[in-house]
């Protein structure tokens, strides 16, 4: 989802509790990676990997200048055989996750007993957990912050996320005055694309 889809998706969402929602959790997000050196790990459910997630965090950390929003992708299963170092990164990883670290976890379901031990674990070593979820008890009770998108709830997960990324990569400090950033002028771009025309006389 560009620039202007979110644009349009927040224009809609005016007045829902959404676009707080949504922003607050990406401000945890920034809080938790910003000022801390370690990484950003990602991890999905057993059934669910948040390849999405992992692409546009990528890409809002490049646009942003915050290197730190970059997650590392922990799979459940890593395939035999040559696999490239950012596809790689096992359920193992997350064993040694501790202070200075990031846990977000994502899972639409049930996260799964042996996920749920793993995030303990690494709360337990020092890490911040963020949980992006459909409102798992079990996992809000271990994370330091939680966003749940229940069923009937009116968004689904994924265009949850794509809002959560985007405000992510916006809470950061203004530019230097003279300069502005090209997703500023995207935004502009966006606003003039969605606003009303002007009347004709």
């Amino acid at each position: 989802m560009d620039a202007v889809r979110v644009a349009l998706l927040r224009e809609v969402l005016a007045g829902t509790e959404w676009l707080q929602s949504t922003r607050r959790f990406a401000g945890s997000l920034r809080a938790s990676v910003g000022p801390r050196e370690g990484g950003l790990l990602l991890v999905g459910s057993e059934e669910y990997e948040p390849w999405h997630l992992a692409a546009h965090l990528d890409d809002e950390a490049g646009w942003s200048g915050l290197p730190e929003l970059s997650p590392t992708l922990v799979r459940h299963r890593v395939p035999d055989g040559p696999v490239p170092a950012h596809l790689s990164v096992g359920l193992g990883r997350l064993e040694g996750a501790g202070r200075g670290e990031t846990l977000l976890v994502v899972a639409p379901g049930e996260p799964g007993a042996g996920l749920l031990e793993r995030v303990h674990d690494a709360r337990r070593g020092g890490a911040t957990v963020l949980a992006l979820d459909g409102g798992d008890s079990e996992l809000h009770t271990l994370a330091h912050d939680a966003l749940g998108v229940p069923e009937g709830a009116g968004l689904d997960l994924d265009t949850v996320q794509h809002l959560v990324s985007a405000a992510a990569g916006e809470n950061s400090l203004p530019a230097r005055p003279g300069r502005r950033r090209f997703r500023d002028r995207l935004a502009r771009l966006a606003e003039q694309l969605t606003a009303p025309p002007p009347p004709r006389w």
